[in-house]
């Protein structure tokens, strides 16, 4: 797991800065302290640090081909690359090294483009063919490493991280308000858009080709929900089951110590129930809660899957300071908002995790592509409502009572049923409605939107129009809410203690696979991630495979009514607050105020508030520091 970053002038006499490369490149530090590199060709410049996880001893980057005439710089882990480099080997390549990095660049020399179908990994690469003059960046299937990336004066630049390419001489620090919009909306800002006006997050299946003539942006792979018409049964199940236990078996591959994030839940238990079959020595866990006796803590669930598979567990307690303390250096490394507040323990978890190991495993994505959120079933019963025959005539109810409902989700939930999918469902994640963010906007900034978030998400529903109602949510959160929220802060927090994340459910076959099964197999008798839970049964007990979700809990509403309620209020309310220049005092004094009174929970609200507060006031008017050691 590494960073990287790099710079291509499309005008061939131009030459890449060196000093500015490397400055790019150890703002990243955190991302690889083991060890350091950079490469200028003339207009090309490539530089990388690196956390050393597979061949600690030759693995150096950037790395070249026997000629010298393609040289790579890689972040990430092919996990396929012995089966890779094997059926190399038989076409007459050979190796100096015994890295996935190496096979990479042998992989191109035979394949071309195209090599990367054979790659099953996470991976965001920049790879230079100076025969062909021309840079080729590829980032993963699924997302799960992120890459950046603007062109500014005849200049492609693009990094791991957003703050290496701020350090580029006439890059704006601009903010994008159509962004701002969505973030309003979804709490991230959805790719190819970031915060920052006319910089780019590459889209996950996607490569950029960058020659003098300039960039194309190609998709090499997609997920498609062809779901069978046979009833879920024994063949799938087995199917499942050898595709998961081999994902996780080729995530082993390290020359470095590994772990697991064990929060409880039936996603996490099952790796670590899985992964205990594979290995000799007591699997390491890590979980994380709070001081207080509250019912957000996993501890007890935890423990349980721990002591039932003799773990060596251990246990980090999140405070109210320990959460305020590190927003600061949350939005120094996450480099645009991301609003959700499970972050601050992610990081915390990580720290502790990265006194033991430096690769850890985790649930990440079964919910994704199994329908594990609660928030499925509501949208599959709110279409069942719809299509009943007096629908009409309760939806027109709905219109006349809502405005009288006090409870906030049984007004938001009114509202929604009067809607189709395509306007109701924007991801897991949403907040602020189109209602609430025209109440929120100042009157000098109403108008600034684009276009909506409607508009921005309909593609992705386009896409899925053949599809059950089920298929076409989760090919949304695929897209949309897995890339831009939950991998990119899980990548971000991990970096932030130079440690590597390995999500087995993200296994690209894995993804497929999931894509083909009967809705049954997912969702049955209201029951989520079903053949998921239906394989483990023979592993897991009960208390831990149909236990309520929680994910990375935090208590935020009661510290945003007790702990943390001074410093939002003195944060949100200055004179100086960035939000005041965006939005109406009155309206951000409001939902604090409800907030504070029990009239319903808006911590969600406010959270995404305050991250783009400390964002503005740290990227924008460089009033607020953070950094890795900060």
């Amino acid at each position: 797991m590494c960073g990287i970053c790099g710079i291509f002038h499309f005008e061939k006499s131009r030459t890449a800065d060196d000093g500015l490369l490397v400055a790019m490149r150890d703002l990243m530090v955190h991302r690889g302290p083991d060890d350091a590199g950079h490469y200028i060709d003339g207009p090309i410049g490539l530089a990388h640090r690196r956390l050393s996880i597979i061949d600690l001893s030759t693995g150096h980057q950037p790395m070249f081909n026997e000629e010298g005439t393609v040289a790579i710089v890689y972040n990430g882990e092919v996990y396929n690359y012995i089966e890779i480099k094997n059926e190399l080997i038989k076409k007459g390549h050979n190796f100096r090294t015994r890295s996935d990095t190496e096979v990479i660049i042998h992989a191109y020399e035979e394949f071309g483009e195209q090599c990367v179908e054979k790659f099953r990994g996470m991976f965001a690469f920049a790879l230079w063919d100076k025969r062909n003059e021309k840079v080729l960046i590829v980032l993963d299937r699924l997302g799960i490493k992120p890459l950046f990336y603007t062109e500014v004066d005849g200049t492609l630049v693009f990094a791991s991280e957003i703050k290496s390419i701020l350090l580029y001489p006439g890059i704006e620090r601009a903010l994008d308000f159509e962004s701002l919009d969505l973030y309003l909306s979804l709490r991230y800002v959805p790719g190819p858009l970031t915060m920052f006006h006319n910089i780019f997050k590459l889209l996950p299946g996607h490569m950029m080709v960058a020659t003098p003539e300039g960039t194309e942006i190609r998709k090499y792979w997609d997920v498609e929900f062809t779901p069978s018409d046979t009833v879920l049964g024994e063949t799938h199940l087995e199917e499942f089951r050898e595709i998961l236990e081999e994902s996780i078996r080729i995530r082993l591959r390290s020359d470095v110590p590994l772990g697991v994030f064990l929060s409880g839940g039936v996603d996490s238990s099952s790796v670590v129930a899985l992964m205990s079959q594979m290995v000799s020595a007591p699997i390491k866990t890590f979980s994380v809660g709070y001081p207080e006796k509250m019912a957000d803590n996993e501890f007890d669930f935890a423990r349980r899957v721990a002591d039932r598979f003799h773990t060596d567990h251990h246990e980090f307690r999140l405070s109210p300071v320990d959460f305020l303390d590190f927003i600061p250096k949350l939005v120094w490394h996450l480099d645009e908002p991301v609003a959700d507040s499970s972050t601050i323990p992610l990081y915390y978890i990580s720290k502790l995790a990265r006194e033991f190991v430096t690769v850890i495993l985790s649930g990440e994505g079964a919910d994704e592509i199994l329908a594990g959120y609660y928030i499925y079933k509501k949208m599959l019963g709110i279409e069942k409502l719809r299509n009943l025959p007096l629908f009409p005539l309760v939806a027109g109810l709905m219109t006349l009572v809502r405005p009288l409902l006090r409870h906030q989700k049984l007004a938001k939930y009114a509202e929604l049923i009067r809607h189709p999918i395509e306007e109701r469902y924007l991801g897991v994640s949403s907040v602020f409605s189109d209602g609430a963010k025209k109440d929120l906007y100042a009157a000098n900034e109403n108008g600034l939107r684009d276009r909506s978030v409607h508009q921005f998400l309909q593609p992705y529903y386009e896409k899925t129009r053949h599809c059950d109602l089920l298929n076409r949510t989760l090919y949304l959160d695929l897209k949309v809410w897995l890339p831009d929220d939950l991998l990119m802060k899980a990548d971000k927090m991990t970096m932030a203690t130079s440690m590597e994340l390995r999500v087995p459910f993200l296994d690209h076959r894995l993804v497929e696979f999931a894509a083909t099964l009967p809705t049954e197999g997912k969702l049955q008798n209201g029951e989520s991630k079903y053949i998921l839970k239906k394989l483990m049964s023979a592993y897991l007990p009960e208390s831990i495979l149909f236990r309520k979700k929680k994910g990375f809990p935090v208590p935020i509403q009661r510290w945003f009514q007790s702990d943390l309620q001074k410093n939002l209020k003195e944060t949100l309310l200055d004179s100086g607050s960035a939000c005041l220049n965006f939005f109406k005092r009155e309206q951000i004094s409001r939902l604090i105020a409800l907030h504070e009174a029990g009239r319903g929970d808006y911590s969600d609200h406010l959270w995404t508030l305050l991250v783009f507060e400390y964002w503005h006031k740290m990227f924008i008017e460089g009033t607020l520091t953070g950094g890795a050691h900060a």
